[in-house]
């Protein structure tokens, strides 16, 4: 299972080297692709299609927000492998989405890993924490049937 948080640096090279935790549960061929709230999205090759079943619901009919997922996701995604040393190149065009300058911290979810610039992090860490107290006030207040 994908948890916790580790840290890695953009090379100069735009390589980042994949911490070893996750390397071990993902292995070498990965799918990296845009996420939501400015992140990035990576999972083994195996998953990646589980991962968009489970986004747009496998077998629905092709609506609009499905397509507006699918294009958002789908056409970011690129397939990479790892080289000796754990490391992959992060793609231009994601390098900029999610602005990652230097430091990046990985943050393991189950299923999948968000990647995130180490400022992004920081300042989403501390709503994440308001939010989640909140959500659970919210669940716990729920008359169960």
């Amino acid at each position: 299972m994908l948890i916790g948080q580790y840290s890695s640096k953009l090379t100069d090279k735009n390589r980042i080297a994949v911490p070893k935790k996750i390397r071990d549960e993902v292995g070498d061929e990965m799918v990296i692709a845009k996420w939501y709230e400015g992140c990035l999205v990576l999972v083994s090759k195996e998953k990646w299609q589980n991962l968009i079943n489970r986004l747009v619901g496998f077998g629905k009919i092709i609506i609009s927000p499905v397509r507006d997922i699918d294009r958002f996701i789908m056409a970011s995604a690129f397939e990479v492998s790892l080289d000796r040393q754990g490391r992959f190149v992060l793609p231009e065009e994601l390098r900029k989405y999610a602005n990652v300058l230097d430091e990046v911290v990985f943050i393991g979810l189950g299923d999948r890993v968000e990647i995130w610039a180490i400022e992004a992090w920081s300042k989403l860490e501390e709503i994440s924490e308001s939010k989640a107290a909140a959500a659970i006030e919210k669940i716990a207040k729920k008359p169960t049937i």
